[in-house]
């Protein structure tokens, strides 16, 4: 899927609060970027994002699909957004961009995440 390996190829991008290019992104920037390089125009926030696409349950994830996070703790409020990457016998990844690390791949398995996880949506 060419959206995962445009992903896949910010591997490493450090983080920068509303980047969008190599030099440094954000988790919204990161897929904003990578959907907009398939024709795919999202709006530019993770909380904007949200809003798009279908509902769905963390069951039926696919690759290509986002997943929305409230990292702030502050009630219901959607600040952080990856996208899927891969599942692998229930264990589902994704690609994000964090404060700390830039642009990496995490599991859903691992229990911050668990518990952050807000909403999961299909846009195409």
């Amino acid at each position: 899927m060419e959206l995962l390996a445009i992903a896949n190829s910010y591997k490493d991008v450090p983080y920068k609060a509303g980047g969008t290019t190599r030099r440094g992104m954000d988790c919204s920037g990161l897929v904003y970027i990578s959907f907009k390089k398939v024709g795919v125009q999202l709006p530019r926030s993770s909380s904007a994002m949200s809003v798009k696409g279908e509902k769905i349950s963390l069951k039926k994830v696919q690759s290509g699909d986002l997943l929305f996070f409230d990292i702030s703790r502050l009630e219901g409020g959607i600040n952080h957004v990856g996208l899927v990457t891969s599942i692998d016998k229930g264990d589902i990844r994704f690609i994000h961009s964090t404060t700390s690390q830039g642009v990496i791949v995490s599991s859903m398995d691992e229990t911050y995440w668990k518990e952050e996880f807000v909403i999961a949506k299909r846009i195409f």
